[in-house]
């Protein structure tokens, strides 16, 4: 993966008498002639002008190679990988990650649906009771105990084991911590899954 800076440059054409002059005629020096776009191989002639990879461009021709923006309107970084030109939110979207699960610890890509509960994230297939596996559906109640997600059952036993053992430390640790989950939505500003709940909730 590479990064580079957009820069904005004045476009080096010729003005209207650069031919040069009078009686002496002597010297050419004249005006560069407008720099060759990158992208579509023509005379940039407009007064602006994109440098980006070391190679000039047409405002028009700098583009995501994905959603197609144009890249000196969108920001002033692109990102280039697999031979594409990106804008930061495809770089993210195509080759970025979420993070890594809490369950498996393997990375989560960028463009996943995921579940989260506190800070952690899972994958969906690993949003389930880190003891017995049992996979939650909606309306089914689930408690963090120790950074682990568990089902109803298996948390009441961490209760009586402790009750049992007579720990006050440990059941004041084991305190109640439990959410319900309610139907799921997609946010409108996001493209992984959320379930949201007051404790939770993800900003």
């Amino acid at each position: 993966m590479m990064t580079m800076d957009v820069s904005k440059e004045g476009s080096a054409k010729s003005g209207p008498n650069s031919s040069g002059g009078g009686g002496g005629g002597g010297g050419g020096g004249g005006n560069p002639g407008p720099q060759e776009c990158a992208g579509c191989c023509k005379p940039i002639t407009e007064r602006y002008l994109l440098k980006a990879l070391d190679l000039f461009w047409h405002e028009d021709c700098l583009k995501c190679g994905c959603c197609d923006c144009r890249l000196g309107e969108v920001g002033s970084t692109l990102y280039t990988k697999a031979n594409l030109i990106l804008c930061k939110r495809d770089y993210l979207r195509l080759f970025g990650n979420t993070g890594y699960c809490a369950a498996c610890s393997k990375v989560i890509p960028a463009f996943e649906m995921v579940m989260r509960a506190r800070s952690n994230v899972y994958h969906l297939e690993c949003f389930a009771c880190q003891q017995c596996n049992h996979r939650f559906c909606v309306g089914d109640r689930f408690y963090l105990c120790e950074n682990k997600i568990l089902c109803e059952y298996d948390y009441e036993e961490r209760l009586v084991f402790a009750s049992m053992a007579y720990n006050p430390p440990a059941l004041s640790h084991l305190k109640r911590q439990t959410a319900t989950l309610p139907p799921w939505s997609i946010s409108k500003n996001s493209r992984k899954l959320h379930y949201f709940s007051p404790q939770y909730r993800h900003i």
